[in-house]
């Protein structure tokens, strides 16, 4: 943390094997959490293909807005790192292919970094947000993940409203786990990897490296069919 600007140190994760530049993701834990609580998506989604920042935010108490500007710096700085010659991911970082994802005030976090509108995908996780917001002017490609039995970040006053209020323009999903505590949609439980890492994967390989091969999953099946999905929303075609 020592060596950053603006949000709380943090953890790269990164493909060894891909030299070129690739599209790149922040991830903010939730309320009094450190990064260990969403550190299972670094690899995970490092394994696809993406560079990928899990972070500390400068105060385990810090507030939605907060936790938005400090995955915005968390990204500043992997573009940082990729512009110096001796860093271990010089040259991997697209600045024009950047997403965000978070849990709980993470998640809100994510979404309010979201309505500023500069990056190409984001996708809370059981967001929990109060107070004046911009989601109505959302353009980014955001996926809402849920837990259906939320009783901190409940979703008729968190997950559900958020997805309603970005514009049915925007390209958006809202996938909600079925009996899901609040720490569902971290990863963290097994009986929900296999989801959760589909989906996750699926929707940052069609927004952030528009690879129209993981559009099958997000649009093709019969998304309730599957015993961990208790509802499903979405603006397909994408």
């Amino acid at each position: 943390s020592s060596s950053v600007d603006g949000f709380g140190g943090g953890t790269i994760y990164y493909p060894t094997s891909i030299s070129q530049e690739m599209a790149t993701i922040s991830i903010a834990p939730g309320f009094t959490n450190t990064q260990s609580a969403v550190s299972w998506w670094g690899p995970v989604l490092a394994s696809h293909g993406f560079v990928v920042i899990t972070i500390n935010t400068n105060s385990r108490f810090d507030q939605p807005e907060s936790r938005s500007r400090q995955l915005d710096s968390a990204l500043n700085y992997l573009i940082d790192q990729s512009n110096t010659s001796n860093s271990p991911i010089s040259g991997l970082v697209d600045e024009n292919r950047l997403a965000t994802m978070g849990f709980s005030m993470g998640g809100g976090g994510a979404l309010r970094s979201a309505s500023r509108n500069r990056l190409s995908a984001s996708v809370p996780l059981a967001p929990w947000s109060t107070g004046s917001n911009d989601f109505n002017q959302i353009t980014v490609p955001t996926m809402i993940m849920a837990c259906e039995n939320d009783g901190t970040a409940s979703v008729n006053s968190h997950a559900s409203p958020f997805y309603n209020a970005i514009p049915g323009s925007t390209d958006k999903a809202y996938l909600e786990l079925n009996n899901g505590s609040h720490n569902c949609a971290t990863g963290q439980s097994t009986a929900y990897q296999p989801t959760i890492s589909t989906y996750g994967v699926s929707w940052m390989k069609r927004f952030l490296d528009k690879d129209g091969r993981y559009d099958p999953f997000l649009c093709g099946p019969n998304h309730e069919a599957n015993s961990n999905i208790s509802e499903y929303r979405d603006t397909c075609n994408y």
